[in-house]
């Protein structure tokens, strides 16, 4: 069982049980690349990965530790916002991940924002098959991202009930300002109803 301390392997935990051999998943945000790492390993040699950032040091750190695991050719790295992933992605994937915020160890000047992580996660739900999740790691604790947070809520809560079933985990015994998960799970057509 893994060490549930923060949202990250609590989404990781979500992962291992949605991701199967030959699947097709994007990371929303590569950073440091553990996500991507993950996802790569989960889809198999039959899989594919999708992993987005804007950063040149992001992607060259999870270029790196890909090809240290010898999983590379199962991702394709885009230099590009996560905004755009709808029309680079072909549908459907399983799982979208997005760990909001900035890059450990890099700059904290640049942050994920609003104008651009909300186009991204509609374009994740266009891209995302039934019974997909959509999992974002929220992080209101830093100058931006609270206001990132307060959008990103209220994107989810204005989901409609009947399409898509949405859970916000967090743990109750920490700071307020401390990490958190939406889980988005899209709603297959015969539980729409």
């Amino acid at each position: 069982m893994p060490f549930l301390r923060g949202p990250v392997p609590l989404a990781h935990l979500l992962l291992r049980q949605v991701v199967k051999a030959g699947d097709r998943v994007v990371d929303a945000t590569c950073g440091n690349g553990k996500d991507t790492l993950l996802l790569a390993e989960l889809v198999g040699d039959g899989g594919q990965v999708w992993a987005f950032d804007i950063q040149p040091a992001a992607l060259a750190r999870t270029h790196q530790r890909l090809g240290a695991a010898g999983l590379a050719d199962r991702v394709t790295l885009l230099a590009c916002g996560h905004e755009t992933l709808s029309t680079r992605v072909p549908p459907p994937v399983c799982a979208v991940i997005f760990n909001l915020g900035w890059l450990p160890g890099g700059d904290r000047t640049i942050i994920t924002e609003p104008a651009t992580t909300l186009p991204a996660l509609e374009g994740a739900l266009h891209i995302l098959g039934e019974g997909g999740l959509l999992l974002i790691t929220c992080y209101p604790g830093h100058a931006g991202g609270d206001r990132e947070t307060e959008a990103v809520l209220a994107w989810a809560a204005d989901l409609d009930p009947q399409r898509f079933h949405v859970w916000r985990m967090g743990q109750l015994n920490v700071d307020q300002g401390a990490p958190f998960c939406l889980v988005v799970q899209k709603a297959t057509s015969h539980h729409a109803a």
